[in-house]
């Protein structure tokens, strides 16, 4: 993969097929990797998503992670991964014209269906503490398994057009490198753009099997729901569905 135009001080790895993008910066970080480093692939063989669920990384999709050493306490760095769902839409927008939306807390989607995953895992070292900001997009893909069907979505299957996966991910780096830099200014920097791009606010959802209406986003990215007794909440965290996403009728 050529990312002509990509000046940055942190290396970049790539390789056409891994288990994992985000295992290969874990074991980088064990060996003192900077602030910044990223991984690439064309394919993964274990690509993995939230709660340990299976990532389906065929080739024609774009896969990296990124090395994050913040210098802050964990809850400082909760808005990282919201932050960079707002980087994955704006790459999409100017390569591909097309406008995405965000599901809470950081699927990106595209005509109601998931385009993009994002996975952050925190951990420790000599260092403090570090982050693997693990994201994987469908660019090309022109067909899902049956089970994926309903939920996942491409750029190639919404817009009947191919986009050259490096292209995507040379915006994509710029994006993240943007956005990393103005976080560590303020946390809360892309908080807005995040609210406008949520497609879960006036919905009906469910937290678990229970009932609500999205209200909103907090000021720390939480989803702010009201159940249907009145009774208000934020959710920091967990399963939430979306009426008219995934499966969720």
């Amino acid at each position: 993969m050529e990312l002509y135009g990509i000046e940055r001080q942190a290396p970049v790895f790539f390789q056409d097929l891994v288990d994992s993008t985000n295992t290969r910066i874990k074991q980088l970080a064990a060996q003192g990797a900077p602030d910044g480093t990223l991984y690439i692939a064309a394919a993964q063989s274990a690509g993995r998503g939230r709660k340990g669920r299976a990532f389906l990384s065929p080739p024609g999709g774009l896969y990296l992670s990124m090395l994050l050493r913040p210098g802050c306490p964990a809850e400082e760095a909760l808005s990282i991964t919201p932050s960079a769902a707002v980087a994955v839409c704006r790459a999409v927008k100017a390569v591909c014209g097309l406008d995405c939306g965000i599901k809470w807390p950081n699927d990106v989607v595209l005509g109601g269906k998931k385009l993009c995953g994002i996975l952050t895992e925190a951990s420790t070292d000599q260092n403090g503490l570090f982050l693997v900001l693990g994201i994987g997009v469908n660019v090309n893909t022109e067909e899902f398994p049956p089970e994926l069907r309903p939920v996942a979505g491409s750029v190639f299957l919404h817009s009947g057009k191919k986009t050259e996966p490096e292209a995507l991910t040379r915006v994509l780096i710029q994006k993240l490198d943007e956005l990393y830099a103005a976080w560590k200014a303020d946390k809360n920097t892309f908080l807005e753009e995040y609210r406008a791009l949520c497609v879960n606010p006036g919905r009906e959802v469910l937290i678990g099997d229970r009932p609500a209406k999205a209200l909103g986003i907090a000021e720390d990215y939480s989803l702010q729901v009201e159940y249907p007794d009145g009774t208000k909440e934020n959710i920091a965290y967990g399963e939430v569905s979306a009426r008219g996403f995934y499966g969720y009728v």
